[in-house]
């Protein structure tokens, strides 16, 4: 690794955290943080920033002269980590759910989500050296973003093989590619969202006897795009999920289960889906849950002791470690930056929490003793799964990593917790102090949620800096940065989304449109988990199937794993199909094809020229990436502008030319248009190999 001809050397000291860099990622983490929030609220799933970050960064700082390899790095490392905090909504639309908020309060959301992020940070810089620079932990999304880097950066500044003019075509053509994919994902998303002469899905239900299937698909890029990123393998497994809910597990429930109102064949399917299929899949990603946590124990014990003796070693650094004797390399934020800003955080948390409590019908002492167990309960939790994080982020990258799985866990874990408590407080004895105490407990996931993303993260950035050459505490003051800009634009966002569509079960107005809300799939799931505890009315026979099966397809894998090579059944992956609208995981395993059938056609030329296939493949598999990311962001960025719109003009849809008359012609000619685009993209990233 230090041997790379544009690794820079220790001895060599560039611009890194300079204040263009910080605005410029400032502004990049303002977009993305955006799209993942809108992203993630409509389909349950995140992307990561790190390389189309990179690439505006390459192209905006060559524009500027001066840029070198490690500001864009310390500019990627900053967008990164703000993008992977809005991972924060995957729990906090509970509480409006519930009806405990009406809004999202800017102080209290910027609280929990900032104090979250820099607690991940903080609590991943004692695992740098075991995990990235001792550990043989793949980092596939960090080695990505390094190389990406290395290739555009090339000719900048104090950079290795100076002179090229191949850095400034990269880094244009990345951004080209970017904005391709932006601008051909927005303009779908507006003549879907806003002009609704195109449909945003298509279905056929198709009943046998009392048995109903579900056969559909929806119409997005951005899920185009999210399931070109995850790959085939990931797809076939949400496909698999698919199939047991839709093709088994309803139509088994529709024709065991009386239907008395006589509700409509698809509302009466959807039903059972959403009351009992979708807590097989919560089985399921627990399960998966568990089981990573399990087999990642020793890491984790071994991330602790790391922990420990990073701290006694270091306790002769100064500031930022130059006192210590340590290349620049190698050197991290002292321990007593670490210490003194982990115990402001917990400080922070404790007024936070104090707040959030502040009108619980308890005494003093019972509100003091919900915010301690809370509290103590988030950052003991937070830290031991910071580990497992940061080492799932190593194995297996950043957006594959099981951040859903870890947040049912932390839920019911602290649901049992806060029951115990509030049981002898008395809190339970009002249907309003019931309310709070769910409500305390998906704020406490929260917390937990923002620490578990931030250290996913964490690492992986890391591992980019180091494979370039940057210098750690200075990448570690971005990330904390970054933390702080994303937390304060996430809640307007949230705000704004939540206004202009309204989630399922949490609509802001009367008369909207139940079928535009965002679904905010994970949310809902947390909620109904929390709720399911505190009135003992969790359907526990549906989350045991769901366990059973996860079971299965854990032994499956394994047995999969030992046969060796590409078939695996990743198990988070097939509870996130059973818990996801058809319509969702329908369109992501169609990306994930598309890669698919781009990449056989890739190894099929390569072959055919005599070539190896990674020589051959590696522009083309980047435009892929980056066309990948350019659909999410452009639909995305378009769905937050509607909201706007929407919000300002107090209608749910202010643009649309047509009526409702025309949704049957808007959904073939959206199944046409969708097509087309799809082939377009594919025949787009083969035309880079030729």
């Amino acid at each position: 690794m230090a041997s790379h001809p544009t690794r820079i050397p220790d001895a060599v000291s560039l611009p890194e955290l300079t204040v263009r860099g910080m605005i410029l990622g400032a502004l990049i983490t303002v977009v993305f943080t955006a799209s993942n929030v809108y992203l993630g609220l409509k389909v349950g799933l995140t992307f990561s920033s790190s390389i189309p970050a990179a690439v505006i960064s390459m192209a905006v700082l060559r524009a500027l002269r001066g840029g070198n390899i490690l500001e864009n790095n310390m500019v990627q490392t900053q967008a990164s980590a703000a993008g992977t905090l809005s991972s924060i909504i995957f729990v906090l639309p509970g509480l409006l759910m519930i009806g405990h908020w009406q809004g999202f309060p800017f102080g209290l959301t910027l609280a929990i989500c900032a104090s979250g992020g820099i607690l991940g940070v903080l609590f991943t810089i004692p695992l740098r050296r075991a995990m990235v620079v001792d550990s043989e932990l793949p980092y596939p999304e960090g080695v990505a973003a390094a190389e990406i880097l290395r290739v555009g950066s090339e000719g900048d500044e104090g950079t290795p093989g100076a002179g090229t003019k191949a850095s400034s075509d990269n880094a244009s053509s990345g951004v080209r590619e970017i904005a391709f994919g932006g601008v051909v994902s927005a303009l779908f998303a507006f003549a879907t969202a806003g002009l609704k002469v195109l449909g945003e899905s298509i279905t056929a239900w198709v009943p046998a006897g009392t048995a109903v299937f579900r056969l559909t698909t929806g119409f997005s890029m951005a899920l185009i795009g999210a399931g070109y990123l995850i790959g085939i393998v990931s797809g076939l497994a949400i496909l698999l999920g698919v199939v047991l809910t839709w093709g088994i597990a309803v139509p088994v429930l529709t024709t065991i289960t009386p239907n008395p109102d006589g509700v409509a064949m698809a509302a009466f399917a959807n039903g059972l889906w959403q009351h009992k299929v979708r807590f097989i899949g919560a089985g399921v990603i627990g399960v998966a849950a568990v089981w990573t946590l399990i087999t990642l124990a020793k890491p984790m014990v071994d991330g602790v002791k790391t922990s420990f003796a990073a701290l006694g070693k270091s306790r002769g650094a100064h500031g930022n470690g130059q006192g210590s004797g340590l290349g620049r390399t190698e050197q991290d934020l002292s321990p007593y930056w670490v210490i003194g800003l982990t115990l402001l955080c917990v400080a922070v948390w404790v007024v936070t929490f104090g707040v959030f409590l502040a009108d619980a019908p308890l005494s003093f002492g019972g509100i003091a003793t919900l915010v301690i167990c809370s509290v103590v309960f988030a950052v003991v939790f937070g830290f031991l799964v910071a580990a497992a994080c940061g080492y799932m982020a190593g194995l297996v990258g950043s957006s594959a990593s099981p951040i859903s799985g870890i947040g049912i866990v932390a839920v019911v874990l602290v649901s049992l917790l806060i029951l115990s408590v509030s049981q002898a407080s008395g809190l339970l004895d009002t249907s309003e102090g019931g309310k709070l105490a769910i409500a305390l407990a998906l704020f406490t996931t929260a917390a937990v949620i923002a620490i578990a993303t931030i250290s996913n993260d964490n690492l992986q950035d890391l591992k980019t800096g180091w494979l370039v050459g940057a210098t750690p505490w200075r990448q570690q003051v971005a990330l904390l940065v970054g933390c702080v800009v994303g937390a304060a634009v996430i809640p307007p966002v949230l705000n704004l989304l939540y206004n202009a569509y309204g989630f399922t079960d949490a609509l802001p107005r009367a008369g909207m449109d139940p079928s535009q809300a965002l679904s905010a799939p994970q949310a809902i799931l947390m909620t109904a988990i929390a709720k399911g505890i505190f009135t003992h009315q969790l359907d526990w026979s549906m989350l045991g199937i769901g366990a059973v099966l996860g079971l299965a397809l854990i032994a499956i894998d394994a047995v999969l794993a030992k046969r060796g090579g590409v078939a695996r059944v990743p198990v988070i992956a097939v509870g996130i199909g059973i818990y996801l609208p058809p319509t969702i995981g329908s369109v992501l395993v169609i990306g994930a094809v598309l890669g698919w059938i781009s990449q056989r056609v890739l190894k099929a030329r390569a072959k055919a020229r005599g070539q190896e296939y990674g020589p051959y493949a590696e522009a083309a598999e980047r435009r892929g990436v980056l066309l990948a990311s350019g659909l999410i962001v452009g639909e995305s960025l378009v769905g937050v502008a509607m909201a706007m719109v929407v919000g300002f003009t107090g209608s749910d849809a202010p643009l649309a030319v047509v009526g409702s008359s025309f949704a049957p012609t808007s959904e073939w000619l959206a199944l046409l248009v969708f097509a087309g685009i799809c082939v377009m993209i594919v025949r787009r990233v083969l035309a880079t190999a030729r």
